[in-house]
C-alpha cells in the first residue's frame, strides 16, 4: 500500500494521535517535516492519503512551501486522494482551493464545543453525535471552499470543519490530540494562557482539569472520523 504522506509545520504539533490511529491499523504513513526543510513531493498519486497538521503560522505568510504545497492539494483534490486537515491543515486545504483565511475576532483556545450541521456527515463522520468537545488553539478562521459542506459549527467561530466529496475533511478544531501535545502546548504557548480564564479562551488549569477523560472522549470521535477518511485511501 502506498504511504500517508503526514506534514508537520512545527515541531511541537506532530500526527499525534493521527499516527497512532494509522500504526494501530497497519497503514504505512511518510512523515515530511517542513519545519526541517523537507521538501513538498509534486505527485499526489504517489500517496494513499494526506494528512496536514497544526502550526503557530499563518497561511497568509510569505513562506516558500506553501505554494507548492498548495499545488499538490489540488492535484490530491482532482485525482481523488484524500485529504485531512488539521486546524492549519485546515486552512491550507481551503486557501488551495480558492477560499479566504482571515484574523477571527474571537481567539479559542482550550476545550470549546463544536456541534454537527449536517445529518448525514453527522452519521457518516462523527459517529452520529450532535456536539462534541475538541482542543482549539487558533487565531486564524478559514471560509468554506466553492463545493465544501459545512459539517461542525460553534458561537466564537461558524465553521469548524468542512467536507468536500464525502472523500477530503478540513477542521479547524484539533481532534488529534494526546496527553503529551496537550502539555507541550500548555509549555510552549504558556503565555497565551496566563490571564484569567474566559468561555473561548481558557486557562491553563482549566485546559488540564479532567484532561485524561476529555481525551479518552475525543478519540472516541476521532477514531470514527480517521476510519471514514481512510475508507476513501488509494491502495
Amino acid at each position: 500500500m502506498r504511504p500517508v504522506a503526514v506534514f508537520r509545520f512545527s515541531p511541537t504539533e506532530g500526527p499525534a494521535h493521527f499516527a497512532q490511529w494509522l500504526d494501530a491499523a497497519a497503514i504505512p504513513w511518510r512523515l515530511f517535516a517542513i519545519d526541517e526543510g523537507d521538501p513538498v513531493p509534486s505527485n499526489a498519486r504517489e500517496f494513499a492519503g494526506i494528512g496536514m497538521m497544526g502550526g503557530p503560522m499563518s497561511v497568509n505568510d510569505a513562506l516558500a512551501w506553501i505554494d507548492p504545497l498548495s499545488r499538490l492539494l489540488r492535484d490530491a483534490v482532482t485525482n481523488d486522494v484524500p485529504v485531512i486537515g488539521h486546524c492549519l491543515g485546515g486552512q491550507l486545504l481551503a486557501q488551495a482551493l480558492g477560499a479566504r483565511v482571515r484574523r477571527t475576532e474571537v481567539p479559542e483556545i482550550g476545550w470549546i464545543d463544536v456541534e454537527s450541521t449536517d445529518a448525514s456527515a453527522r452519521d457518516m463522520w462523527f459517529e452520529g453525535n450532535e456536539s462534541f468537545t475538541p482542543f482549539q488553539w487558533h487565531y486564524d478562521v478559514f471560509d468554506l471552499p466553492a463545493g465544501a459542506t459545512r459539517v461542525l459549527t460553534n458561537g466564537f467561530n461558524p465553521n469548524q470543519a468542512y467536507v468536500i466529496g464525502d472523500r477530503h475533511i478540513g477542521f479547524q478544531c484539533h481532534i488529534e490530540m494526546t496527553r503529551d501535545l496537550v502539555l507541550t502546548w500548555c509549555r510552549s504557548g504558556a503565555d497565551e494562557i496566563t490571564a484569567p480564564g474566559t468561555t473561548a479562551r481558557q486557562s491553563r488549569d482549566e485546559i488540564l482539569r479532567d484532561l485524561d477523560d476529555r481525551l479518552a472522549a475525543l478519540h472516541v470521535i476521532t477514531d470514527g472520523v480517521y476510519a471514514r477518511w481512510a475508507q476513501g485511501l488509494r491502495r
